[in-house]
């Protein structure tokens, strides 16, 4: 995977390895994958407490180190020809915002003192990636607590400044929300959510940042608006007013991506939309007005703010992406239609 440049592995029995290669499913010249070769590889790897439950229930999670090459996200499942499982590779390098070409006002994100900031996206956006420059940032440059509760633990931190604490899920603790209700007594002052999947971990992760926390997480949500009302749905009708309240407060940022095949280079490239917590757009969040959020957006950019559009043009503007890919993912068609002919003359 690492000489291919490959983020993920399927082994899926009837079938070859397949690599996803720069977003491409890549087919190995090798032979078919039988059940009998399959489970006794994965067996192997997988901790035998894990084994079990896999054996029971036919799917676990887990992480998996080869010390001094990389770790990988692995995912074992069971489908109709037998045994499979998807490994995603998570580099042993941790990349800077810098390095990400991420917008400044980012790693400015990392030195927050208090407030909610969520990072989101569809499956395979770079999510944890881009998460992990924002908590090597804090590692670098903070005396602090930082406690990340994932699963399974992708990304490892080694202490710098910080001290760094990684747990996960059903290894180290029963739940994302056992998790968090735990480190807001072990004297914390950042910490990370890997993902906020279900109403009692967002309930935690608002309080935790209302009461005097950074806390980092993720959704899966396209834009920042959707992400605003991800989080106020998933409460009970009753609550909702009070939730949108406590949100508009404890809210910092909205960093929403999507990754692009690129047509300059071989790679991959993200647009990102970042929603920057003003005075203005607490007030639309606090008054249930999110649908005004992207006319907020367009008009922040002194305040550091973009749209998924307006970083979608930039890109295609810059011949970086296709223009085909740009209209699919687009939010807004007529936000981009001007420029798909100027592209195409180009």
């Amino acid at each position: 995977m690492q000489e291919h440049g490959a983020s993920d592995l399927h082994l899926v029995t009837g079938n070859p390895p397949i690599m996803r290669i720069n977003g491409d499913l890549t087919r190995l010249k090798s032979p078919a994958l039988t059940e009998p070769t399959l489970r006794p590889l994965f067996q192997e790897i997988t901790p035998p407490s894990l084994w079990q439950a896999y054996s029971e229930t036919g799917d676990v999670d887990f992480g998996y180190e080869l010390p001094g090459v990389a770790r990988f996200r692995a995912n074992l499942f069971v489908q109709k020809n037998g045994a499979a499982g998807v490994f995603r590779l998570i580099p042993s390098e941790i990349l800077t915002c810098s390095d990400l070409n991420l917008p400044e006002q980012v790693a400015k994100l990392a030195h927050l003192r208090q407030g909610l900031v969520l990072v989101t996206g569809p499956t395979g956006s770079g999510k944890s990636t881009t998460l992990a420059a924002l908590i090597d940032e804090v590692n670098r440059t903070r005396s602090d607590n930082l406690i990340t509760i994932e699963d399974p633990i992708e990304f490892v931190h080694r202490g710098a400044k910080a001290l760094v604490s990684h747990r996960e899920v059903g290894n180290h603790t029963e739940s994302f929300a056992t998790a968090l209700r735990a480190a807001l007594r072990e004297d914390p002052d950042i910490i990370m959510v890997g993902e906020m999947r279900d109403l009692e971990t967002i309930r935690l992760a608002l309080e935790a940042a209302a009461t005097g926390h950074l806390v980092f997480g993720t959704l899966h949500t396209l834009n920042s608006a959707k992400t605003v009302d991800r989080i106020i749905e998933v409460f009970p009708a009753r609550e909702q007013a009070q939730i949108r309240s406590t949100l508009a407060d404890a809210l910092k940022a909205v960093i929403a991506q999507t990754l692009f095949k690129r047509v300059d280079e071989p790679g991959r490239i993200a647009a990102i939309e970042l929603m920057m917590c003003t005075p203005a757009i607490s007030n639309l969040i606090r008054e249930g007005k999110t649908f005004q959020i992207p006319s907020a957006l367009q008009t922040g950019k002194k305040d550091g703010m973009r749209t998924m559009d307006a970083s979608i043009v930039e890109l295609l503007q810059g011949g970086k992406i296709d223009p085909v890919e740009a209209l699919d993912k687009t939010l807004n068609e007529d936000s981009i239609t001007p420029y798909l002919s100027q592209t195409r003359v180009r």
